[in-house]
């Protein structure tokens, strides 16, 4: 909506500055295949529908009533899952609230917060939101994290693993270097991807105070449509992200998400293959997209990052949607050339694989 300076005068001077994250397309019309926002191909666990249904059918006359705040049922899946204690665990409407709950909580504003970049374009608006000044460090020529170049001062320092839209994840050995140079500012490692190959920090959490690790069901989980994400960390670093829950919401996660996320997550068996699925796909799809002349970065996520040398990026997108096939194009320095991928299933990996057939030269 257009808004004129006139009717902007009603609005804080902070939000006249603002410049808001732009989400990925979500289509009103149907029978395109969406391949821009790394959702997952596969519908969650089937014990997340019997829950819902059991809020609904049982206990239908709790709606009236106010969710459990603290959401300790689910906490507690969490918790067994991770294989960390309740008291470190911290959940929110999604892992985008709780990455800007992290932000207030921990990020110092007077010294600048470390973060690739190429990354996860919510962080920079994060940071104008809160008032954190941010220094972007450069990607090497492979577009990999050099964890080298964060030692320097800093006000906090996030990093998603794997990066995002790049696909490319560090060794766990990198992190650990990050946590051991920085001991007194807070390292956030943002994992909304990780359960497709790349290895968790949460083995760390035990042995640093002072990281954090963000994760989402989102992806792996299949529930996109739910918003539940979660952190892990020591509990005094817990401690400070509930005093800013509830001083924002105290409610953040309605009953049937804390239902259904729980079910998820005690379906470790449904969860794990279908991980794996992603992950096989993938691998069959790079392995096709390189015999067409692709470049594709390596990946550990349910997507890839992939140019080709004779084709324009943005234009191979635009052809794509002519076909009803969305994929992610990023105008910026350095990826212009590149075009973000979702996984799908091998039917839907076909269906672009055949299209890219007659659109590349």
């Amino acid at each position: 909506m257009a808004v004129s300076t006139q009717q902007m005068r009603f609005w804080s001077p902070e939000v006249r500055e603002l410049e808001p994250y732009i989400p990925g397309e979500q289509p009103k019309v149907t029978n395109l295949l969406k391949l821009n926002t790394n959702e997952n191909p596969y519908p969650p666990s089937p014990k997340v529908a019997e829950a819902v249904a059991t809020v609904l059918e049982q206990q239908a006359d709790v709606l009236r009533l106010y969710p459990d705040p603290d959401a300790t049922v689910l906490k507690q899946a969490i918790a067994t899952q991770q294989g960390v204690d309740l008291s470190q665990v911290f959940v929110g409407n999604g892992s985008d609230e709780v990455l800007a709950h992290i932000f207030k909580a921990f990020f110092i504003q007077n010294e600048p917060i470390l973060s690739p970049d190429i990354s996860y374009s919510f962080y920079p608006v994060y940071s104008q939101f809160f008032t954190v000044k941010t220094k972007k460090i450069a990607l090497n020529a492979n577009f990999e994290v050099n964890v080298k170049d964060y030692n320097q001062p800093n006000g906090g320092i996030i990093i998603a693993n794997p990066n995002a839209p790049t696909s490319i994840a560090l060794d766990l050995s990198d992190i650990e270097y990050l946590l051991q140079h920085n001991p007194d500012r807070v390292v956030v490692i943002d994992e909304a991807y990780v359960d497709f190959g790349a290895t968790s920090a949460v083995k760390l959490v035990a042995r640093y105070d002072n990281l954090v690790v963000c994760q989402t069901t989102s992806k792996s989980r299949s529930l996109a449509g739910l918003r539940v994400g979660f952190a892990i960390a020591q509990p005094h670093l817990i401690a400070a992200l509930e005093a800013v829950k509830n001083s924002f919401n105290s409610y953040p996660i309605d009953r049937f998400a804390i239902a259904a996320a729980t079910a998820s997550f005690k379906d470790q068996a449904y969860f794990e293959a279908h991980c794996q699925k992603v992950m096989d796909c993938r691998e069959s799809l790079i392995h096709q997209l390189e015999g067409l002349g692709f470049t594709v970065l390596p990946s550990k996520a349910n997507f890839i990052f992939v140019t080709h040398t004779s084709n324009d990026a943005k234009q191979l997108a635009i052809k794509l949607r002519e076909q009803g096939i969305i994929v992610r194009h990023f105008n910026q320095d350095r990826i212009n050339q590149f075009l973000r991928i979702t996984v799908g299933t091998d039917a839907q990996n076909m269906r672009l694989v055949g299209a890219l057939k007659d659109l590349v030269i």
